[in-house]
């Protein structure tokens, strides 16, 4: 007879116990933090009530600090700093529901980050709910939120809504954003495309990093052979959300018409060689360095393939009160080249 550890099913029945007692560990850690949000946030109403209805100063704050800390001497978070985060936070969200079923979701680091640096309340709910969709460490929340992704997400010019089924519009056109922030970047002035895209590639972390969750790099410059002809495409991903491959087209200018219809060319490419019938509709993303909107959507328009424009930022434009007062590389070559007197 097989050793229980080498049969398969034994095997089988090993791995899904392990998922369920790691899933069982993910749902009592989050437990364990909801309650913990759920009574700062109780806290804070308590303190914030009290000193509305009797009209406490600050200083009973500084007093409850110190008799917390004294009675729980083995629990962090009573300090007169976390105290007064406590009070401002069940006053950004006075609705228990709320602490419960979203901000209750995140950790409190999160939810103080998320005080300090967004004023907006609807703005500050999408960024607790994307943490929680996609597991975003405190890290990558405040990254997300100093590149403004709430303002971004989703304001691309594209045909989505008559080239895809709604459902997948509807994700698509929120998963794409406008500008890309590509600050992770230094090119020089006369950088054309393919330098772009070696940048891109070799900060490639950063670049999916910008892009959001889902999308998985394939490949840049991947090879086509279209009625025996060689094409390359910029850069290629797979989107595991949307399950469909997604071409990207670097330009460095500004957008022309005629790159629609290149795009739709490369499409319609991957459609046809690697598209299988359980993908989605592949997408294209044209990423220029401006846009004029009229002309996208007149470019777009009629076209059956799902195609989207949006533009980037790079972070090599120089302060404004600097502009014109530093050599260009030709002044500085004749500097150079000029004998030592």
């Amino acid at each position: 007879m097989t050793a229980p550890s080498l049969d398969r099913h034994y095997q089988d029945f090993l791995h899904s116990l392990k998922q369920r007692i790691q899933a069982a560990q993910v749902r009592a850690a989050l437990a364990v933090n909801c309650e913990l949000i759920t009574l700062y946030w109780q806290i804070g109403r308590d303190i914030l009530s009290r000193q509305q209805a009797q009209g406490w100063g600050a200083k009973v704050v500084t007093q409850l600090s110190q008799d917390l800390r004294q009675a729980f001497p083995d629990m962090k978070g009573f300090s007169r700093t976390n105290l007064l985060y406590m009070r401002a936070f069940a006053e950004a969200y006075p609705e228990e529901a709320i602490v419960q079923q979203v901000v209750g979701q995140i950790p409190w680091g999160h939810n103080i980050r998320l005080l300090e640096t967004v004023k907006d309340r609807s703005e500050r709910l999408w960024y607790a709910q994307q943490a929680i969709a996609h597991g975003w460490s405190r890290n990558v929340l405040v990254h997300h939120i100093e590149r403004q992704l709430y303002q971004r997400q989703g304001e691309a010019i594209t045909n989505f809504e008559t080239a895809l089924p709604k459902a997948q519009s509807d994700l698509a056109q929120q998963l794409i954003k406008d500008p890309y922030n590509f600050d992770f970047l230094t090119l020089e002035a006369d950088r054309q495309e393919r330098d772009l895209e070696r940048a891109l590639t070799d900060h490639i972390r950063d670049f999916l990093l910008e892009l959001g969750v889902g999308f998985a790099f394939i490949g840049s410059q991947y090879a086509m052979e279209v009625g025996g002809k060689d094409y390359r495409i910029d850069l290629l991903f797979y989107h595991v959300q949307l399950y469909c491959y997604v071409v990207i087209d670097l330009k460095m200018g500004e957008f022309e018409p005629e790159f629609s219809g290149k795009m739709n060319f490369y499409v319609s490419a991957v459609d046809h060689q690697l598209r299988s019938p359980r993908d989605a509709p592949t997408i294209g993303i044209i990423l220029c360095k401006s846009k004029d909107k009229t002309v996208v959507e007149y470019a777009l328009q009629g076209l059956n393939k799902p195609i989207g424009v949006s533009t980037y930022q790079l972070s090599d434009a120089l302060p404004e009160d600097l502009q014109g007062t530093l050599p260009t590389a030709e002044q500085l070559r004749r500097e150079l080249n000029q004998p030592i007197p």
